[in-house]
Protein backbone atom coordinates (compact mmCIF):
# COMPACT_ATOMS: atom_id res chain seq x y z
CA UNK A 1 0.00 0.00 0.00
CA UNK A 2 1.37 3.27 -1.08
CA UNK A 3 1.56 6.75 0.92
CA UNK A 4 -0.57 8.10 -1.97
CA UNK A 5 -3.17 5.73 -1.25
CA UNK A 6 -3.86 6.83 2.11
CA UNK A 7 -4.30 10.05 1.04
CA UNK A 8 -7.24 12.12 1.34
CA UNK A 9 -8.97 12.37 -1.99
CA UNK A 10 -12.38 13.63 -3.43
CA UNK A 11 -15.13 12.93 -5.36
CA UNK A 12 -16.09 15.97 -7.78
CA UNK A 13 -18.93 17.54 -10.23
CA UNK A 14 -18.06 20.16 -12.67
CA UNK A 15 -21.04 22.14 -15.09
CA UNK A 16 -19.96 22.29 -18.63
CA UNK A 17 -20.65 25.58 -20.40
CA UNK A 18 -22.95 23.21 -22.38
CA UNK A 19 -25.26 22.86 -19.00
CA UNK A 20 -23.85 18.69 -18.98
CA UNK A 21 -22.45 17.55 -15.33
CA UNK A 22 -18.86 15.49 -15.45
CA UNK A 23 -18.12 13.67 -12.43
CA UNK A 24 -14.20 12.84 -11.81
CA UNK A 25 -12.00 12.30 -8.41
CA UNK A 26 -9.23 14.18 -7.06
CA UNK A 27 -6.84 14.62 -5.03
CA UNK A 28 -7.24 18.84 -4.89
CA UNK A 29 -10.53 19.34 -6.83
CA UNK A 30 -9.81 23.03 -7.69
CA UNK A 31 -6.62 22.11 -9.11
CA UNK A 32 -8.03 19.55 -11.12
CA UNK A 33 -10.57 21.96 -12.50
CA UNK A 34 -8.05 24.22 -13.43
CA UNK A 35 -6.51 21.32 -15.23
CA UNK A 36 -9.80 20.69 -17.35
CA UNK A 37 -10.32 24.63 -18.26
CA UNK A 38 -7.33 24.37 -19.41
CA UNK A 39 -7.77 22.07 -22.29
CA UNK A 40 -5.58 19.30 -20.24
CA UNK A 41 -8.35 17.54 -18.45
CA UNK A 42 -10.96 14.90 -19.40
CA UNK A 43 -11.43 14.65 -22.76
CA UNK A 44 -15.30 14.88 -22.39
CA UNK A 45 -14.72 18.35 -20.92
CA UNK A 46 -12.35 19.61 -23.47
CA UNK A 47 -14.69 20.45 -25.92
CA UNK A 48 -17.19 22.33 -23.27
CA UNK A 49 -14.75 24.40 -21.36
CA UNK A 50 -15.51 26.24 -19.24
CA UNK A 51 -16.20 24.32 -16.54
CA UNK A 52 -16.53 25.12 -12.64
CA UNK A 53 -17.31 23.18 -9.79
CA UNK A 54 -20.22 22.35 -8.40
CA UNK A 55 -20.22 19.50 -6.18
CA UNK A 56 -17.17 18.16 -3.89
CA UNK A 57 -17.02 15.15 -1.28
CA UNK A 58 -14.31 14.26 0.74
CA UNK A 59 -12.85 10.56 1.21
CA UNK A 60 -10.61 8.75 3.07
CA UNK A 61 -8.46 7.52 0.03
CA UNK A 62 -8.28 7.13 -3.73
CA UNK A 63 -10.42 3.80 -3.13
CA UNK A 64 -12.71 5.10 -1.59
CA UNK A 65 -13.23 8.44 -3.97
CA UNK A 66 -13.13 5.81 -7.20
CA UNK A 67 -16.24 4.21 -5.66
CA UNK A 68 -18.14 6.95 -5.31
CA UNK A 69 -17.17 8.54 -8.33
CA UNK A 70 -18.36 5.35 -9.56
CA UNK A 71 -21.76 5.55 -7.68
CA UNK A 72 -22.52 9.16 -8.96
CA UNK A 73 -21.88 8.17 -12.55
CA UNK A 74 -24.78 5.82 -12.36
CA UNK A 75 -27.46 8.40 -10.94
CA UNK A 76 -29.86 10.28 -13.41
CA UNK A 77 -29.13 13.43 -13.63
CA UNK A 78 -32.16 14.89 -11.76
CA UNK A 79 -30.48 12.94 -8.88
CA UNK A 80 -27.29 14.76 -9.32
CA UNK A 81 -28.56 17.76 -9.58
CA UNK A 82 -30.72 17.00 -6.24
CA UNK A 83 -27.27 16.06 -4.66
CA UNK A 84 -25.74 19.78 -5.84
CA UNK A 85 -28.84 21.10 -4.56
CA UNK A 86 -27.63 19.95 -1.27
CA UNK A 87 -25.16 23.04 -1.02
CA UNK A 88 -22.29 21.42 -1.62
CA UNK A 89 -19.73 23.60 -3.00
CA UNK A 90 -16.12 24.25 -3.27
CA UNK A 91 -15.99 25.60 0.63
CA UNK A 92 -18.15 22.83 2.07
CA UNK A 93 -17.23 19.37 2.35
CA UNK A 94 -18.92 16.24 3.64
CA UNK A 95 -16.69 13.33 5.27
CA UNK A 96 -17.90 9.95 3.62
CA UNK A 97 -17.21 6.99 5.70
CA UNK A 98 -19.50 4.85 4.80
CA UNK A 99 -19.37 3.64 1.20
CA UNK A 100 -20.96 -0.03 1.12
Amino acid sequence: MTVEKNRPAWVYMVECADGTLYTGWAYDPDARAKRHNSGQGAKYTRSRLPVRVVYREAMPDSTAARKREYALKQLARPAKLALIATGLTTNETVIATDLD
